[in-house]
């Protein structure tokens, strides 16, 4: 029984961060350190060469400076003339080429912390989502996923970058040019330096805080939109069906309307922003120029200082005008960060007890379900009160209508969930007390919809036991009668079989599923409906292979044709989340008046009229 999506609980989709939720800027940066710090000698080494970098580039204003005055030498001083200014000529070359060196330096030895960091985020995020529930994947929008996914990765790299790369180093350069402004000339080229800088960073500031909601805004249209797309294209078929090509048209049409006046809003603020920051530039520089001026044509000032001050604006122009580029780059780097964060923090709802022992089986083992009640809601009980027992190396099978709680059994076995009361128990232990890990490895299931890799035949089969090899690939192909399709095939074990395996029909991808499931060869089956794909001739055949399979394997079989559960050593009518009949097919048949007896007589009926046992679907 799977959980009924309208009945989940309410909450934003997977991959979206709720606003009031977003923790603050700092927090952020404080989650992405310790990957950073890792490297924390290539961090200290970066520094360095980033100092070096500042010091030699604001060295090179006042050398400009010694040299434009060393030009105003007395005539005839041939000399001062070759001497003075080629010495500061190549001096001058020596600080512009040590600016880029110690740039380039910096940027390799910390190219590994980089890539590092991010390879280490993106690889726990990938686990983590793994070890979610399965209550969370069929919630979550798999397009805005990955896109949040994306974006935060390339928001690790461009966060450090911009950090240690700019923000430092803008700080520094802009320390050094006003303690040189301020030693070498009067103190109002320091304040008209720093009120600039106070208006431009204030206003930068204001700005993009007011306009990052905007941002944010068109990322979650654009998470929205890829979501929509991809789950269109997912269901391709589905689309074909109905003849719903217009209206997914029109639906994503919708999406992209919206995002693009996010998009064109999101641009305006920009516009605004940046013609707000030249203008305080602009004015701070006209302002400094006509000072400098008004000293040199005083005598105040010589042409040289002249020449260092405009050079300081223009080196403090470059940074400044990149500081807003920075922050907003930086605001939306974290935004991008913590919704990735977020997915990162999402609590597993099934995890390992502190303490819990590895499931070690030396043979099949006795399952036994005690006194078990679930519920996916608590206003919508599934099982009430279930308890049976699979012995050792027997098959016990589950039959009933849809909706009766006979997958949720297979589910909470594999702990995909856990019971609200009662317990699962294997040898004895409950399956809460075991690593997850260690239960899973020990149960093999052949799910009721196979979904396959996007990849061959024999990637999927083997998946069962990715190190066995292609002769075991091939023996669990033919154990599960599918070995003869696939030598028919151009390119045999090789043949890719298409997203989530559509290129194979639903009982092709069954087999493959039955074949994979033998090669993982685990002391506790499960087949869910594991047949139901299948036509009669096929279905008999793997029966007999499934029997052979299940020999000396504890086995749970839930099935809708009861044809295939005649020979299990017990079987169990579940209706409504209860067990209302158990015993052999002969004993449950030959009761009168039965759910299980009237089950039989009706598919026997439908077997006669249409020449084959008619499937009860669901």
């Amino acid at each position: 029984m799977r959980p009924s999506r309208s009945t989940l609980p309410a909450q934003m989709p997977a991959g979206l961060t709720e606003p009031s939720r977003r923790r603050s800027d700092w927090a952020v940066l404080g989650r992405l350190l310790p990957y950073l710090w890792q490297y924390k000698a290539r961090v200290v080494l970066a520094l360095g060469f980033m100092v070096a970098a500042k010091m030699a580039n604001v060295g090179v204003p006042l050398l400009l400076k010694q040299l434009v005055d060393a030009m105003t030498i007395q005539p005839g001083s041939v000399q001062a003339m070759l001497v003075v200014p080629l010495g500061m000529i190549a001096a001058y070359g020596l600080l512009r080429f040590s600016t880029s060196l110690f740039t380039e330096l910096r940027e390799l030895v910390f190219a590994k912390a980089t890539e590092g960091a991010t390879r280490s985020i993106a690889l726990q995020v990938f686990g983590h989502l793994h070890d979610l529930s399965l209550r969370f994947h069929l919630e979550r929008q798999t397009g805005g996923m990955t896109r949040d996914i994306e974006r935060g990765t390339r928001a690790v790299q461009s966060l450090i970058s911009y950090s240690l790369y700019s923000i430092f180093p803008t700080l520094i350069e802009v320390t050094m040019v006003l303690v040189l402004l301020g030693t070498q000339f009067d103190m109002v080229y320091v304040w008209i330096t720093l009120v600039a800088l106070v208006l431009y960073v204030g206003f930068t500031v204001v700005v993009t805080e007011w306009r990052t909601k905007f941002r944010r805004e068109m990322n979650e249209l654009e998470s929205s939109s890829q979501s929509r797309a991809i789950d269109s294209l997912l269901n391709y078929e589905t689309v074909k069906y109905f003849n719903n090509e217009a209206f997914e048209a029109r639906r994503y049409d919708e999406a992209l309307e919206k995002l693009r006046r996010a998009r064109l809003k999101s641009q305006a603020t920009l516009s605004l922003l940046n013609a707000g920051q030249q203008a305080v530039i602009a004015i701070a520089l006209v302002l400094m120029l006509w000072r400098a001026t008004s000293g040199v044509a005083a005598g105040d000032l010589t042409l040289g200082d002249l020449v260092m001050i405009n050079a300081f604006m223009i080196q403090l122009y470059i940074p400044l005008g990149f500081l807003g580029v920075l922050y907003r780059e930086i605001k939306q780097g974290l935004t991008d960060l913590d919704r990735m964060f977020t997915l990162l923090e999402k609590e597993r709802e099934i995890q390992d007890r502190p303490g819990a022992r590895a499931l070690a089986l030396q043979a099949a083992p006795a399952v036994r379900f005690d006194d078990v009640h679930f519920a996916y809601e608590p206003a919508r009980p599934i099982l009430h009160g279930v308890s049976f027992e699979i012995p050792p190396g027997k098959t016990v099978a589950v039959v009933g209508p849809s909706g009766s709680g006979k997958s949720t059994l297979a589910r909470l076995l594999y702990r995909f969930y856990d019971v609200g009361s009662g317990a699962i128990r294997i040898d004895g232990d409950d399956v809460r007390d075991l690593t997850q890990a260690s239960v899973r490895q020990s149960i093999g299931i052949v799910p009721q919809d196979t979904v396959l890799f996007n990849d061959s035949i024999e990637y999927n089969i083997l998946y069962g036991r990715p190190e066995a090899g292609h002769e075991a690939a091939v023996a669990a192909a033919r154990a599960a009668h599918i070995h003869d399709f696939i030598d028919r095939l151009p390119q045999g074990y090789a043949t890719v079989v298409g997203e989530r395996g559509l290129k194979l029909s639903g009982g092709e991808k069954q087999r493959v599923a039955i074949a994979r499931t033998l090669l993982k060869n685990p002391p506790i089956l499960i087949f869910d409906e594991a047949t139901s794909a299948l036509d009669s001739a096929n279905e008999r055949a793997i029966q007999a292979e499934m029997r052979s399979a299940a020999r000396n394997k504890t086995t749970l079989v839930i099935a809708h044709r009861l044809s295939t559960v005649v020979d299990a050593h017990e079987i169990l009518v579940l209706v409504h989340g209860r067990i209302v009949e158990r015993g052999t097919h002969v004993e449950l048949s030959a009761r009168v008046g039965g759910v299980y007896a009237e089950m039989w007589a009706l598919q026997q009926s439908g077997q006669e009229q249409n020449g084959d046992m008619t499937p009860a679907g669901g």
